[in-house]
């Protein structure tokens, strides 16, 4: 095995950031089946050593194309291009504006004690991860926009961050 090849090549997967999960779950579970230490416990230490290093590569590459996020700032970096630089914020001010009324909708919701509003917030939130996700495959994989998705690797991460909150919200409403 080669550990200089790119995490889509390790699963034999086009790189792409449009991706067949299904796919994905299979590479892994096969790759894991291959080069898990327990099948190398008889053999000398070095052999271990080398099936524990590609047991952890395996497992970083996977956790790496599973999520969204992680899948565009991986593509990104292998364009050259540091998607998260923390010199980078630029945000469309739309955006901007839609995350101050995610945030003030989601204290009301804590605030009213409510489980419907949270729904609400919750199935908004979630349609526009999938819209922003669709828009970052346009732009990685059609596109070839690696500037563009930069942004949108930002919004998708701060989607992300949202939905957790509002999560979080859930379980102090429940709990």
């Amino acid at each position: 095995m080669d550990f200089t090849q790119t995490h889509f090549a390790l699963f034999g997967l086009p790189q792409s950031y449009a991706l067949d999960r299904n796919q994905l779950d299979a590479a892994y579970r096969e790759l894991q089946n291959t080069v898990h230490p327990d099948r190398f416990a008889a053999q000398p230490e070095a052999e271990q050593r080398v099936a524990m290093q590609w047991a952890t590569q395996v497992n970083e590459a996977y956790q790496t194309l599973k999520h969204p996020v992680s899948r565009g700032v991986y593509l990104l970096r292998l364009q050259g291009i540091d998607a998260l630089d923390a010199s980078n914020t630029k945000m469309a001010p739309a955006f901007l504006m839609q995350q101050m009324e995610w945030r003030e909708a989601i204290e009301e919701a804590r605030a009213a004690k409510s489980i419907v509003a949270l729904d609400a917030l919750s199935d908004d939130l979630r349609a526009t991860h999938r819209r922003i996700e669709t828009q970052l495959a346009e732009l990685i994989d059609a596109a070839k926009d690696y500037n563009g998705a930069c942004e949108t690797v930002r919004q998708l991460r701060f989607m992300d961050k949202l939905i957790a909150e509002v999560g979080d919200v859930y379980e102090e409403l429940e709990g």
